[in-house]
C-alpha cells in the first residue's frame, strides 16, 4: 500500500494572490476556501500553502513573527481550521510552509535576544558573534555579507538570506524544541505536513572558519557555490543532515507516520539524496534543475535518467517548473502553450511528485513590472537597475513578476478582488488567459492538465511504475513506464514538424496520431501521446 504522498499532485497557493474575499486587494484564507472546488475539479489532491503566519510582510510572510497564529489580514485560526476541514472533506491534503531557518527580526525571540546577556536564554537562540569586525567572510545566499551589525546588542548576527531574517541557532537544543513544538501545533490541528524553506541552511559550522574561495560568480540550484566562495560552513553542513533525521523522527511520531515533508535544498543530486536517505530524513526534496531545462529534449532526457539513478524507488523525485521565487516556466519557452503541454506532460507522467504553481495550468505569464514600484525586498536591496539587467538575462530578480493575482475571469481584477487596487497589479493577459475561459475552451492548457491528472490518478503505473527505455530520436523523446505486467510508452514530439510514428499501431490512451493518404502515422508537431504496449 502506498502512502498518500506517493500519489500526491501538489498545487502551490501563494495566499496573497489567490483570492480576495473581503475586497481589500489582498488574498486571504476565506478566498482560498471559496476556490477549493476549482482545485478539486482540476484533480489536485494536495495543497501547499505559502506562509499565512503573522509577519511584518517585509518578505511577504517568509519573515515570521508568530508561528502559531494567522496574519489578521489573511484571517484567523478559526478560518484556518475551517480550511483544513474543507480540504479534508474533499479527500485532499494540506501542507504548510514552515520557515525553520530564520525568523523576522520583529519576532519576540529576536527582540529579546538583542538585549539579553551573552550566552543568555534568548541570545543563544540566534547566531550572534561579538566584536567590532565581521566575524568571517560568510556571504548570504543572495550575495553580500550575511553578517548584520546590531547597535542595541553591540554584536553581529548571521542571516542566510536577507538582513531582517536572522538565522536561528540549531546548535541550541532549545531552538529545536521550540520549532518542533510549532510542528506539533499544526499537525494536531490537522495539517498533513510541511514544505521547509531553505532547509539546507539550518546549521552553520560552529568553528566560524572562512568559507573557501571559488571561481564561481553566481550560485545555481545544482551548485550553491557563488559570489567567489564555497559555502561549506554555511550550507549542507553535517549538522543539518542530522537535524533532517531528527525532524523526520518527530514528524513520524506525532502524525503516526502519516505526514509528509519536502525540503527546499540546493546542491548536486548525490548531495540532495542524502537528505532523504534510507527513509530516515525528509520524505522528499525539491530538484530544481527542471526550472532551467527549457524546451530542450536532450536536457529532459538527461533529467529523467538522472532522477532514476539518484532517486530510485522508494525515493521520490520531485517535478517542479515554477514557484513563487522563480520565473514562470511558460515564459521561459516563449509563452507557447503547445510547448507547455509537452513539458507538463513529462511532469505528470513521471514517477515522483509533481508540483504545480498557481495559474500554471492556465498558462499565466511572467509579468513585466516597473521595478521602481517593486515590493520585493531583493529588488530593494540591489536596486532597479539590477532588476532590469536580470530580466534582460532571462531571469527574474523581481519576484513580484511571478506573484501577480490569479486570473479567474475577464471581469474587474480578473475576479480576484473587487477592490479598486490590488496588492500587485493583475496580469495584462486577463481578457484571454483566465480560469473561466480555460475551463470552457476545448483542448485548452487547463483541459490538458485536467486530462493528464485524471489519467495519472486512475493508474498506479504512473506513481509506482519504473521508467525504462528513455530514448531521443528525431526530436521525439520517449520512455516506457512498466508496472505489474502493464506497459505504456510516452512520446513527446519536441519538433515543430510532424514526425513519423516509430512503431506499428498500438492502443492510444492519451493524445492522437495523424495519418497521411498512404495511411502512414505521424506524431503532430509539439504533441504528446501515450500508447499501451500490451
Amino acid at each position: 500500500m502506498q502512502d498518500w504522498h506517493q500519489k500526491a499532485i501538489v498545487y502551490q497557493i501563494y495566499p496573497l494572490s489567490f483570492q480576495d474575499s473581503d475586497n481589500d486587494g489582498i488574498g486571504d484564507i476565506a478566498g482560498i476556501i471559496s476556490r477549493l472546488d476549482y482545485l478539486q475539479a482540476l484533480g489536485i489532491n494536495t495543497i501547499w500553502l505559502s506562509p499565512v503566519y503573522p509577519s511584518p510582510w517585509v518578505d511577504h510572510g517568509y519573515d515570521i513573527s508568530n508561528y502559531k497564529n494567522i496574519h489578521p489580514r489573511l484571517g484567523n485560526l478559526n478560518e484556518m481550521d475551517k480550511l483544513i476541514t474543507e480540504v479534508k472533506k474533499r479527500s485532499m491534503h494540506l501542507l504548510m510552509d514552515l520557515v525553520m531557518n530564520h525568523t523576522s527580526d520583529q519576532h519576540p525571540w529576536f527582540q529579546a535576544s538583542r538585549i539579553d546577556t551573552i550566552g543568555g536564554k534568548f541570545r543563544s537562540m540566534y547566531v550572534w558573534k561579538e566584536g567590532k569586525k565581521k566575524p568571517n567572510n560568510w556571504k548570504s545566499m543572495i550575495g553580500g555579507s550575511g553578517w548584520q551589525y546590531d547597535e542595541v546588542a553591540k554584536a553581529w548576527y548571521w542571516a542566510s538570506f536577507l538582513g531582517f531574517q536572522p538565522d536561528l541557532n540549531y546548535h541550541n537544543p532549545a531552538v529545536k524544541d521550540s520549532m518542533f513544538s510549532i510542528m506539533d501545533f499544526w499537525i494536531k490541528r490537522g495539517v498533513d505536513g510541511f514544505r521547509l524553506d531553505i532547509f539546507n541552511c539550518l546549521a552553520e559550522d560552529t568553528s566560524f572558519k572562512n568559507n573557501p574561495a571559488s571561481l564561481r560568480i553566481l550560485p545555481s540550484e545544482a551548485n550553491p557555490s557563488g559570489f567567489f566562495q564555497k559555502p561549506v560552513y554555511t550550507q549542507n553542513t553535517p549538522a543539518t543532515f542530522i537535524i533532517s533525521k531528527e525532524f523526520r523522527q518527530r514528524l513520524d511520531s506525532i502524525s503516526n507516520k502519516n505526514a509528509f515533508s519536502v525540503g527546499e535544498v540546493f546542491g548536486p543530486p548525490q548531495l540532495l539524496r542524502a537528505y532523504t536517505e534510507n527513509n530516515k530524513g525528509l520524505h522528499s526534496v525539491f530538484l530544481f534543475k527542471t526550472l532551467h531545462a527549457g524546451f530542450k529534449a536532450q536536457k529532459w532526457k538527461k533529467l529523467i535518467q538522472e532522477n532514476e539513478i539518484y532517486f530510485p524507488e522508494p525515493l521520490l523525485p520531485t517535478w517542479v517548473l515554477s514557484n513563487h521565487d522563480k520565473k514562470r516556466f511558460i515564459s521561459r519557452i516563449g509563452n507557447d502553450e503547445d510547448k507547455m503541454k509537452c513539458i507538463s506532460f513529462i511532469q505528470l507522467t513521471q514517477r515522483g511528485i509533481p508540483f504545480i504553481y498557481q495559474g500554471e495550468e492556465l498558462g499565466m505569464r511572467q509579468q513585466k513590472l516597473n521595478p521602481i514600484y517593486s515590493k520585493d525586498p531583493v529588488v530593494k536591496k540591489y536596486g532597479t537597475t539590477a532588476a532590469r539587467i536580470s530580466r534582460i538575462s532571462g531571469e527574474a530578480m523581481n519576484r513580484d513578476e511571478c506573484r501577480t493575482p490569479m486570473a479567474w475571469n475577464d471581469n474587474k481584477n480578473g475576479g480576484f478582488s473587487e477592490s479598486d487596487t490590488t496588492w500587485l497589479p493583475t496580469s495584462k493577459e486577463i481578457k484571454f488567459i483566465n480560469s473561466e475561459t480555460a475551463t470552457q475552451t476545448s483542448n485548452s492548457l487547463y483541459q490538458h492538465y485536467q486530462r493528464l491528472i485524471s489519467l495519472r490518478s486512475s493508474s498506479d503505473i504512473f506513481t509506482k511504475g519504473k521508467t525504462d527505455s528513455v530514448k531521443l530520436k528525431s526530436k521525439v523523446l520517449s520512455y516506457q513506464r512498466n508496472y505489474n505486467g502493464e506497459s505504456i510508452t510516452c512520446y513527446i514530439n519536441f519538433s515543430k514538424r510532424k514526425v513519423k510514428y516509430p512503431v506499428k499501431m498500438e492502443k492510444i490512451i492519451f493524445g492522437k496520431l495523424e495519418k497521411n493518404r498512404k495511411d502512414v502515422q505521424f506524431l503532430p508537431p509539439y504533441s504528446t501521446t501515450i500508447t499501451k504496449n500490451n
